[in-house]
Order: structure tokens, then C-alpha cells, then sequence
């Protein structure tokens, strides 16, 4: 039979336990996306200055923010235009190269930032840049033909392209680095911590939508990529209805140079977006 003073103790026990598992969780909640995003609050420097023929341009959220962007003309005879989605990291100047590659190949590019990304308000949350995603789409739409508009999202940017997919078909969904959801991915880089998506404050479920999308899909994944491997690309992208296509770029890691712009990402790219607008009636029409 246990004494009244062992009981306390194992009450008092339970108790400080339970206490310090909350305080742990409360802790988690609370910095979770300071885990996950990555603001850059560098200064942004003139479109022109980066990007021949670029232009600042600016756009209005529907809860009423400010975000600036570059729009990218074409170099090359128009073929389409590509609505770029940034990772957690960086801002629209990292993303220039890439966007001069595809303008060279006849791709007009929309770069822009998140909410609190690039100098812009506000601060990110999974509700928020699709926010930010819908407004810069809504944008690039005044200024080419709407049928014309495909969607390259890199790493965090594949998930937000998703969700945007699947409220807005694009003409190609091309996903760089992509995963299947957020707590697939800190599982895999926090196997020490709770990760649920009961947890989470931002869960990016790619995997629970991807299957709904009918956007013909290109999934561009590095074969040594240490924060997203290929597996969990490769695992979205099998889940994924055709017309489908997989590349995977060797050697390449998250954040090295042939996957942020490299002669694969960029051929690749180019290929599936002109193989999609080749098949429509009539070329794009830039709008001023």
C-alpha cells in the first residue's frame, strides 16, 4: 500500500512533468516560424540595375499590403509567362538569374517578394502568401494573356504554388525541390521534436492536394539535396496525375547553383512550358 508522502510525490511528480511538457509545446507553438521562415532584410536594388529591360512593379494583397516585385520582359519572341514563388529564404534579387535565363528563352518572369520579405509589410504565414501568391498572379495577369501563365515554385515556393495551382490552373506547374508537407520534412530534420500537423501553426499539405491538380507537372529535384532529398519530391510527384514529368539533377544540393539556376533547371523548364504553349491557339499577347 502506498504512504501518503510517496503519493504526493508521485502526484507532485506527474504534475512538474506535465508542467514542463507544456511549457515545451507553448515554446514550440510560439517559435515555430522562426524556424521556418526566413526573412532577408537586405535592400533591394533597382530592377534595371539587375535585369536588363526589368521593371519595379507593385501590388495589392486582398487584406490590403503593399508587395513589390520585378517584372521581366521577354528578350526572345514571347512564348509565355512564368510566376515565380521564392523559397523561405532570400528575396527577389537572389532569383534573378533565373529569371534572366528564361527571358533569354522567350518567358516573361514575375519575381516578387512575401510579406516580410524584400522590404514589403506584414509577416509570412501559410494563409499569407497565398495571399501574396493569388495577388501576384492576379498581377501578372494584366499584363499577358492569363492561358499563358505557368508557375515555377522552388522548395517552400512548390507548396504555395500547389495551393495556388489548385484554385487557379496554370498553364505548367513546375516544383523545384519540392515536399509533401511540412511535418513530413521536419520529421525528417527534427526527429527529437513532437512534429504533427495538430502542432503547427503552417502545415503546407502538398501531398493532400497534389492529387486534385490537373495542371501538366514538372518536378525538378536535386539528387544530393540535404534539407529537401529527392525522396520526398519524388514521393509528391508519384502521387501526382499526369501529364507529369520527373528530373532529377545530379550531384545538385538545395542551395548550390544548379538548381537555382542551372543548365538543367532552366532547359528543362523552358522545354515543358513551350511544349504546353505550343499546344494553344494563339500566341501571348504582352499588355503594357
Amino acid at each position: 500500500m502506498i504512504r501518503s508522502m510517496d503519493l504526493t510525490r508521485v502526484v507532485l511528480g506527474a504534475a512538474l512533468l506535465s508542467l514542463l511538457l507544456l511549457t515545451f509545446l507553448v515554446v514550440l507553438w510560439s517559435t515555430q516560424r522562426g524556424m521556418l521562415y526566413f526573412p532577408d532584410d537586405r535592400a533591394v536594388p533597382p530592377a534595371a540595375s539587375v535585369l536588363a529591360g526589368a521593371e519595379d512593379v507593385a501590388f495589392t494583397t486582398e487584406d490590403g499590403l503593399l508587395l513589390r516585385g520585378w517584372f521581366v520582359p521577354a528578350r526572345a519572341p514571347a512564348v509565355a509567362a512564368v510566376l515565380v514563388l521564392n523559397g523561405n529564404a532570400g528575396n527577389r534579387s537572389d532569383r534573378a538569374p533565373l529569371a534572366g535565363a528564361l527571358s533569354r528563352e522567350g518567358l516573361a518572369v514575375l519575381l516578387f517578394d512575401y510579406r516580410g520579405y524584400g522590404g514589403n509589410p506584414g509577416s509570412a504565414t501559410e494563409t499569407g502568401l497565398l495571399r501574396d501568391a493569388r495577388a501576384a498572379a492576379e498581377y501578372l495577369a494584366t499584363r499577358t494573356d492569363t492561358s499563358r501563365i505557368a508557375y515555377f515554385g522552388e522548395s517552400l515556393g512548390a507548396a504555395v504554388a500547389v495551393a495556388l495551382a489548385a484554385e487557379r490552373p496554370p498553364l505548367a506547374l513546375i516544383l523545384r525541390s519540392p515536399f509533401t508537407s511540412l511535418a513530413d520534412i521536419g520529421r525528417h530534420h527534427y526527429p527529437y521534436l513532437p512534429v504533427h500537423p495538430l502542432l503547427l501553426q503552417d502545415t503546407y499539405g502538398s501531398i493532400e492536394r497534389i492529387g486534385t491538380l490537373r495542371a501538366p507537372l514538372l518536378v525538378i529535384a536535386g539528387e544530393r539535396d540535404r534539407i529537401v532529398p529527392a525522396a520526398f519530391s519524388r514521393r509528391l510527384y508519384d502521387a501526382a496525375a499526369e501529364p507529369k514529368r520527373y528530373v532529377a539533377v545530379p550531384g545538385a544540393d538545395h542551395n548550390g547553383g544548379a538548381l537555382l539556376s542551372g543548365e538543367i533547371v532552366i532547359s528543362e523548364t523552358v522545354r515543358f512550358v513551350r511544349e504546353r504553349a505550343g499546344r494553344g491557339a494563339s500566341p501571348p499577347q504582352s499588355r503594357p
